[in-house]
């Protein structure tokens, strides 16, 4: 796959460890999160209500929770792990030099897919 590549506006060091913060990306609002394994990139609204996921909460199992109906999110490939069948969507992220860049999906002609 192929991805254009956009800096989050906010740096690695930036992000508070296992809160959610939401960030503009390319016109999109994106949620980032970081936890002591990776930084996570997903849309910032629910799936089934478009509620804000920034304003909700992680659980004890590192998910996030809708802050609306309380479904609840695997943020390393947006899955629903409460059983109502949404998916959230994830990016690919990449870190350079304390930038945060998420990947979106290249349009096949598009010829700006490479990192900075």
């Amino acid at each position: 796959m192929i991805y254009n590549w956009y800096p989050a506006g906010i740096t690695a060091s930036a992000l508070n460890k296992n809160v959610m913060q939401e960030a503009e990306v390319a016109g999109k609002r994106v949620g980032l999160l970081k936890t002591d394994v990776a930084i996570y990139a997903f849309a910032a609204t629910c799936p089934h209500s478009g509620a804000a996921l920034c304003e909700g909460w992680l659980d004890a199992r590192g998910r996030i929770v809708c802050p609306l109906h309380k479904y609840k999110f695997d943020p390393r490939n947006g899955h629903n792990t409460t059983g109502e069948g949404y998916k959230l969507r994830t990016y690919v992220v990449d870190v350079r030099e304390d930038v945060i860049f998420i990947g979106l999906i290249a349009d096949s002609y598009d010829e700006t897919t490479t990192l900075p």
